[in-house]
């Protein structure tokens, strides 16, 4: 068992992505885009916590199934980004990939929490 959520590898891994996506986009002009990504990748984290905190495991499983859907809209958000050049799409790949393990990852704590 855990005492915080701060100890869950994937809350550490989806604090990373959101450092990595603000990283990336440092320099991005398209300002609708970058507020757009950054919001969903801060969510992924934020929404782990927010759940682990819950009184309730149904509560806290609803806060992970929003924090995978917010995983699911930063990735489509990447997708665009790298089609239309705001991120290079060797950068793009590896955080769609690093959203698909973090999704991974929320849906096995799901389980386990179902238990």
């Amino acid at each position: 068992m855990y005492k915080s959520y701060e100890e869950l590898d994937v809350w550490k891994r989806a604090v990373e992505l959101a450092v990595e996506v603000y990283g990336v986009l440092k320099d991005c002009r398209d300002f609708g885009l970058k507020d757009q990504m950054t919001r969903a990748a801060v969510s992924v984290s934020s929404n782990i916590a927010e759940g682990m905190e819950r009184d309730s495991v149904k509560e806290s499983i609803h806060f992970l199934h929003i924090a995978k859907g917010s995983c699911a809209e930063l990735r489509t958000q990447l997708i665009i980004a790298g089609r239309v050049g705001a991120v290079d799409t060797v950068e793009a790949d590896h955080l769609r990939t690093e959203c698909v393990e973090i999704s991974k990852m929320l849906q096995g704590l799901v389980r386990s929490m179902k238990c």
